[in-house]
């Protein structure tokens, strides 16, 4: 047979196309390959492609996984690709002659287009043609194995065949040629597999749910962010995963026991019978097991030492960690990034088929073969667009991150090189750079690569305590509330919504110091967990605001700090950060707010903020919109705060018309913030609804000027307490109803129309409508200030003085006595002889609504007692919760506030640090402690004071005898 390139074979035993010719590839993929062959394996193939062919009469088959293999002694044409271009086939005799007839179906008639005889060997050979048009070759380099082997996190040669298989969004299907051979230098130093011992257990035939065991890793060295553990929850039947960050030990049944809520109510027909666990102290809980109970869930803990009896989740921890070893080893991120590479993991397994089923427990859970078209390589380069108000006409419109995994196909996560923040952009307008690995902080040859998956040493600072049992408390006690109602779990979002992080990713990884390399960049603007670029528009008192902006979304919103090695005298506490760009906001509210040790001076404003944290603090937390009011118990005296409030609103006339909003203005969102009342006890005396502007949203220079309003401090007031005392004064205590409603705006304000108030065409919109601002709203920056504008023109205006040196005091002179007014926002605290007092609360109570609260008993914290001789202040209800925060409320009482020191400084327990000993990492509130001990030392309890100001000597490096 003639040895021409245009001549070919059809052949019924070959299962791909082979062409010499490299002009009939409309794309060819260069890359040499193995086939086998009758005669063996052999090393043929140089590519493969897409091509198109013209048959001697001219039909046209177009065929989408030719190979290239220019050595092949003759072409071969497959019949499989003749069937794919949707023809059929038969032979055909006509005297001593045999054909090959190639026909095509049209309206229930057979058409004959093509017919190929037969050779004297018994093969059917023609000539082909090609398309000139299609005569280009596209080298593919990039959608290759190694590509898709680095983004699907490292699997193994069969792991890539199901994949390959029971997966979309890639070309690998329409190929055949798998290399043997792959050699990753990630997967041989991070993947060491013992082989299996064989099967002695017979294989159980569950259901969805039916049993899900759980486990968990850690501690870690170094910490990811404050994470040290990781939790894993395992399905027995589907393998379906679920796997969560954890700071402390303490969390595990908090965070598992919401995770039960939410499979109840997004798989209510699959009930979960059996709950796996180990036998560690951490997991348990009699409320936990009492709750079990009532649902008809049996627990079941594995016998202490026998790994065999959970070896589910134990195996599945494992093979998370097989997966997120090679990850950071071919990336440039350091090991404690190893929390974004364990969630990446447990991301990537989702779609890989397991041992036990031969598709992937995304596929079983949704029927539909995963889509990975969104995957990339973790580690690599991204470049994320700049937000339009930190980016210039002329400068960059982008600026690059390291990937390191997606929160859905459309989202994607990545970290900031110089800072190490976490930051999320869309994934359909980011570029990546698969090839190229960027590092933290700039290259650094000497990180630490090895992760201490349990670190034994670090496990007596976790020690299991009553906060495991009082988080579970009160996840089942929500659970109660919301059964009240029907479907009031149809909605998992909102199950044990104040109680579950938002985000269960480290905010922050650490970047080695003396490795950065933006020197254009203050130290202060890196700090503040913000893209580089971004401009510093915003003042401190802004950003404080901003902080309240996230309490008006109902959400705690502390960003995580920069954690450094604890091994260090130089350990340092990232303080808590308020994040100025609304792109990266990100809910946290796992580990509590921690101080940079080396920028906090221990002084009386630390005090004050750590204070007031603890006085926030509260077991029941309040509803964070309308929808959760109505979800509770105590939804009738809700209802009634949130007919007071819009009642109160109207009253005051605070809205104007509503309008179509304009094309230039920019109308201030709002919020419904709840607040239950206490008194000194702590006891609920009233519920209050607030409806609020979120004032983050205005604009310097145009929607406000000044936002300074002065209050009264702790020192002023325990002064006049001292004066009531020595002049024989009375104290009173006045309560200005809705007092920022009274201040008038001096800037023209437009908010979005609230719930609450009804639009005149029921049609309309409210997204395309605002309301006007008559006065000033709760929320709004300047309310304080217009607030004090106008109460402070009513009383100089009667003659009341205001003192320059504090002036939030006003004091007038009468002919028989005085009068103080000392001003906390709306609480108005009167000083003076009985007589003058009832006259100026009487010329208050013509301009201002006000309620009489009677003698002051409660103010900044301070609690008065009224005795003979004098009044007793003191802090009780602070210092419980001080005890209670930091897990002392059942400890023994001392007389002593502190130890005696010895002379032998062997054995001096303020000695300096011996070498044996470590420094109190992140997740020990050392710093905390001392500023909630300064508040109550400086104010009711100066016993304390010397013990309080010797122990804050070791705030930058306190040891476990502190």
């Amino acid at each position: 047979m003639s040895d021409d390139k245009d001549i070919f074979v059809v052949d019924s035993g070959s299962s791909n196309t082979i062409l010499r010719d490299k002009r009939y590839f409309i794309n060819l993929t260069l890359k040499n390959a193995n086939i086998c062959t009758i005669a063996g394996m052999a090393n043929l193939i140089e590519g493969y492609g897409q091509a198109n062919i013209l048959l001697p009469k001219g039909t046209h088959l177009e065929i989408y996984d030719a190979l290239y293999s220019p050595s092949s002694k003759r072409s071969l044409l497959s019949f499989k690709d003749i069937r794919m271009n949707g023809l059929h086939i038969e032979t055909k005799g006509e005297g001593n002659k045999e054909f090959l007839m190639i026909f095509e179906i049209a309206q229930g008639h057979k058409k004959v287009l093509e017919t190929i005889p037969a050779i004297s060997t018994g093969l059917y050979c023609a000539k082909i043609n090609m398309i000139e048009a299609n005569a280009t070759v596209n080298k593919v380099v990039t959608e290759n194995f190694t590509i898709w082997h680095n983004r699907l996190g490292h699997p193994g040669s069969n792991m890539m065949r199901k994949l390959i298989l029971n997966t979309n969004g890639h070309t690998l299907k329409e190929r055949r040629v798998i290399p043997k051979n792959l050699t990753c230098e990630a997967c041989s130093l991070g993947k060491l597999i013992v082989k299996p011992s064989p099967v002695k257990v017979t294989k159980e035939t569950l259901t969805f749910l039916e049993r899900i065991q759980g486990d968990i890793c850690g501690p870690i060295h170094p910490p990811c962010g404050t994470f040290r553990y990781f939790m894993v929850l395992i399905d027995a039947s589907t393998r379906w995963s679920h796997v969560c960050l954890l700071s402390t030990r303490n969390l595990a049944f908090a965070r598992l026991l919401a995770q039960i809520i939410r499979l109840r109510a997004q798989f209510p027909d699959f009930p979960l019978k059996t709950i796996r666990l180990d036998n560690a102290g951490e997991f348990m809980s009699q409320a936990f097991n009492d709750y079990c109970m009532s649902m008809g869930v049996s627990v079941e803990h594995s016998v202490a030492h026998v790994h065999t009896q959970n070896g589910l989740a134990e195996s599945f921890i494992k093979r998370i960690q097989l997966i997120a070893r090679p990850l950071l080893m071919r990336s440039k991120l350091p090991v404690s990034a190893w929390g974004h590479a364990i969630l990446h993991a447990a991301e990537l397994i989702r779609i890989r088929p397991s041992s036990e089923h031969k598709y992937s427990p995304s596929q079983l859970l949704t029927g539909h073969e995963p889509d990975i078209s969104h995957l990339k390589t973790f580690g690599c380069a991204i470049y994320v667009p700049i937000a339009p108000p930190q980016r210039s006409k002329m400068g960059p419109q982008r600026r690059m991150g390291i990937y390191v995994g997606y929160d859905s196909p459309t989202i994607v996560k990545y970290l900031e090189p110089t800072t190490g923040d976490l930051f999320k952009a869309m994934y359909a307008d980011c570029h990546f750079d698969e090839s190229s690995y960027p590092t933290l902080g700039g290259d650094n040859n000497k990180l630490v690569k090895e992760i201490a998956w349990n670190q034994t040493s670090l496990s007596w600072q976790d020690p299991r305590t009553q906060e495991c049992e009082l988080e579970v408390q009160k996840i089942i006690h929500l659970q109660k509330l919301a059964n009240q109602l029907p479907d009031s779990f149809a909605d998992p979002k909102r199950v044990t919504k104040s109680y579950i992080p938002a985000v269960n990713a480290p905010i922050r990884i650490d970047v080695q110091e003396g490795h950065n390399q933006v020197a254009t960049e203050s130290k202060a603007r890196l700090k503040r967990g913000r893209p580089l670029g971004s401009k510093d528009k915003n003042t401190w008192k802004s950003k404080k605001c901003a902080m309240k902006e996230s309490e008006v979304n109902g959400t705690l919103d502390m960003t995580e700090p920069k954690v450094p090695n604890i091994g260090t005298r130089d350990a340092e506490l990232q303080g808590p950060e308020v994040l100025d760009n609304n792109e990266i906001s990100i809910n946290y509210v796992m580990s509590g707010i921690q101080w940079n040790i080396k920028n906090v001076d221990i002084d009386d404003i630390f005090a004050y903020k750590v204070a007031l944290e603890l006085m926030d603090i509260t077991e029941d937390l309040e509803p964070t919109s309308i929808l959760e009011c109505t979800q509770r118990s105590d939804w009738i005296k809700w209802k009634e705060a949130i007919n007071v409030d819009l009642n109160s609103l109207r009253k005051r006339n605070v809205f104007g018309p509503i309008i179509r909003t304009p094309f230039d203005i920019k109308p201030v969102g709002h919020k419904w913030v709840f607040v239950r009342k206490r008194n000194e006890h702590g006891e609920i005396v009233r519920h209050k609804a607030q409806l609020v502007a979120q004032g983050f949203s205005q604009r310097p220079g145009i929607d406000y000027e000044e936002t300074y309003s002065p209050v009264v401090d702790a020192t002023t007031f325990r002064f006049l307490i001292s004066l009531a005392i020595r002049e024989n004064l009375d104290l009173r205590l006045m309560d200005v109803v809705t007092a920022y409603l009274y201040g008038p705006l001096d800037n023209e304000i437009y908010m979005k129309v609230p719930e609450g108030i009804e639009l005149k065409d029921k049609e309309s919109s409210r997204e395309q409508h605002c309301i006007k601002l008559n006065k000033s709203l709760y929320g709004l920056k300047q309310s304080g200030r217009m607030w004090y504008n106008r109460l402070s023109e009513y009383l100089v205006k009667e003659g009341y003085k205001n003192n320059p040196i504090s002036p939030c005091i006003f004091i007038k002179k009468f002919d028989k006595g005085f009068v103080i007014i000392a001003v906390y926002v709306d609480d108005l605290n009167i000083l003076g002889t009985s007589g003058e007092i009832f006259q100026t609360v009487e010329y208050l109570k013509k301009e201002f609504e006000m309620k009489d609260l009677g003698k002051t008993i409660f103010c900044l914290g301070l609690q008065l007692e009224y005795i003979n001789n004098g009044i007793l202040v003191h802090q009780m209800a602070y210092t419980e919760k001080v005890l209670k925060r930091f897990n002392m409320d059942q400890s023994h009482p001392l007389s002593s506030p502190m130890v005696v020191r010895s002379l032998d400084l062997e054995k001096d327990p303020f000695g300096p640090k011996k070498d044996d000993e470590e420094v109190l990492g992140p997740e020990v509130p050392y710093l905390s402690a001392i500023g909630a001990l300064m508040y109550l030392a400086s104010h009711t309890r100066p016993d304390i004071c010397f013990a309080v100001k010797l122990l804050s000597r070791f705030s930058s490096w306190a040891l476990e005898r502190d």
